[in-house]
């Protein structure tokens, strides 16, 4: 579910981003749960009517967050393939686990809401798994980008379903990383890398 209207103008674009700002850091006080859209707007300082404006709602309101994660994802990886240049498969995953692990420790709310929701539905969200896309749930749509972004890196028959499984694996993988240490279980982590690195091999020719 996007946001309702998406701003063009400067001072709307910074309203914008305020809430998604103030959003992600109620998100690390009090959770997905207990977040209502009266109190971002109170700490955006923003009438709730310019909120409704932009948002239909609490799940619109996440959705425009995790999109927001997901682009910012893709954008730090996309840079850190350019400066590194990464050999194969291999390469490129260490480098996604890596700017994905970054945002978990660093960037307020993405362990609530990365691409999606972390935890269980709550109170004002009808449907989390399409945050992304109407048509593909959250995995399948960051999957579709990361092919995106790999270029032909990924253009092997058979490749995007493998890719898709992958995700599954690494999402729910780095949950449990997570769940217990803010900066993520290193050993579990780096199971993580290991995964994705044979199973997304076996996909590939030769």
């Amino acid at each position: 579910m996007a946001a309702r209207r998406r701003p063009v103008q400067q001072r709307s674009l910074e309203r914008y981003e305020r809430l998604l700002d103030n959003c992600a850091n109620l998100l690390d006080e009090v959770g997905s749960g207990a977040l209502t859209t009266k109190e971002v707007a109170q700490r955006a300082q923003v009438p709730i009517g310019t909120l409704y404006q932009f948002f239909s709602g609490k799940e619109s309101l996440l959705a425009a967050l995790a999109e927001r994660n997901l682009d910012r994802f893709l954008d730090r990886l996309a840079r850190r393939l350019d400066a590194e240049s990464p050999q194969g498969v291999a390469g490129f995953v260490d480098l996604a686990v890596e700017e994905f692990v970054a945002m978990k420790r660093a960037v307020p709310g993405f362990c609530h809401v990365d691409f999606g929701l972390v935890e269980q539905l709550p109170e004002g969200v009808e449907d989390d798994l399409h945050l992304l896309d109407a048509d593909l749930d959250n995995n399948a749509a960051v999957a579709l980008r990361l092919q995106t972004l790999a270029g032909g890196l990924f253009d092997t028959p058979g490749f995007p379903v493998a890719l898709r499984v992958a995700m599954e694996c690494a999402d729910a993988v780095l949950k449990l990383a997570f769940r217990n240490d803010p900066d993520g279980d290193p050993a579990l982590i780096a199971e993580t890398k290991r995964l994705l690195r044979c199973y997304l091999a076996d996909h590939l020719p030769g």
